[in-house]
């Protein structure tokens, strides 16, 4: 443990230790940085001090769904589109009969416009850049003006942007998420994980398709794994390697799991086990390893 995680961990678990409601809910987001891509959601419930898997899903249009009765199509490509956030949180209640605690956001946001890398980008890349998981550079196209409305109507709605200035475990925030780092702190590797489908012919290079798709899965099935460890219940269907026909049958997947990391990370901010890489306009909240 570095010298900020212990400072933030003493300063902060006597605080965050009985501030956890019983019905406290975390709703993740996978948010992709153009309106061409789908976004994972997924959602969390604590109960009896005991988080519990509600849902996932590979798009926001099956999150909104599955909260009608509808059912999740992890088969069918999803579409890209702006959120209509005033569904999703609708749907969220609907989902678990609260309003989220927390909302935690897997893409660059601030409370000023993003025109170049951040602090919180530059700070990140930094502290995981020799393990693999330097940030990437955000700036006035990606995200742009999708991450600016998105951060916006949410403070609008009651979640403002938490940043290195708010104290740990504040509800009713949006914390910003990067998983790649997350992940190493989940799973106790010390390089970044390899399971980005659109990555697989880097990550494998000389390896078949099949291949490929088969250790993609391989890394899903130990992200799940890590995650069952503090979230209940996890039911993401992976499918059997010999189901899937194509690397692009994976990116749904992959989506949802990065969004169900998001809200592990705000069960993680919530309970005082996380501290901020930024600073007073934006900042990426890291797990204590």
């Amino acid at each position: 443990m570095n010298p900020i995680e212990r400072l933030v961990t003493r300063k902060c678990r006597a605080n965050c230790a009985n501030s956890l409601n019983p019905m406290t809910t975390v709703l993740g987001i996978d948010a992709a940085w153009t309106t061409t891509e789908p976004s994972g959601v997924a959602l969390v419930q604590q109960r009896d001090r005991r988080w519990r898997y509600v849902v996932t899903a590979p798009s926001y249009e099956s999150f909104i769904e599955q909260a009608e009765g509808g059912e999740a199509h992890w088969g069918r490509s999803s579409v890209g589109s702006s959120p209509d956030l005033a569904k999703l949180l609708r749907a969220a209640e609907q989902h678990t009969g609260e309003h989220p605690t927390l909302i935690t956001l897997d893409m660059p946001v601030a409370t000023v416009p993003i025109v170049r890398r951040r602090t919180a980008d530059r700070e990140v890349s930094r502290s995981f850049g020799a393990k693999w998981c330097s940030a990437h550079s955000p700036g006035p196209i990606r995200p742009g003006p999708l991450g600016a409305n998105l951060s916006r109507k949410l403070s609008e709605a009651g979640y403002p942007i938490s940043t290195a200035t708010t104290p740990i475990g504040t509800p009713r925030r949006l914390v910003e998420v990067y998983p790649h780092p997350a992940l190493l702190s989940l799973l106790g590797r010390d390089r970044r994980v390899p399971y980005k489908v659109g990555k697989a012919l880097k990550y494998w290079k000389g390896a078949s398709i099949d291949e490929r798709i088969e250790r993609l899965l391989h890394e899903f099935a130990a992200i799940l794994a890590g995650l069952a460890a503090h979230i209940d219940g996890i039911a993401i269907p992976l499918p059997d390697a010999s189901e899937v026909h194509s690397l692009a049958a994976l990116k749904p997947f992959e989506d949802a799991i990065d969004a169900l990391v998001c809200c592990w990370v705000g069960c993680e901010y919530l309970a005082g086990r996380c501290y901020p890489l930024g600073d007073e306009t934006a900042a990426i909240w890291c797990p204590v390893t």
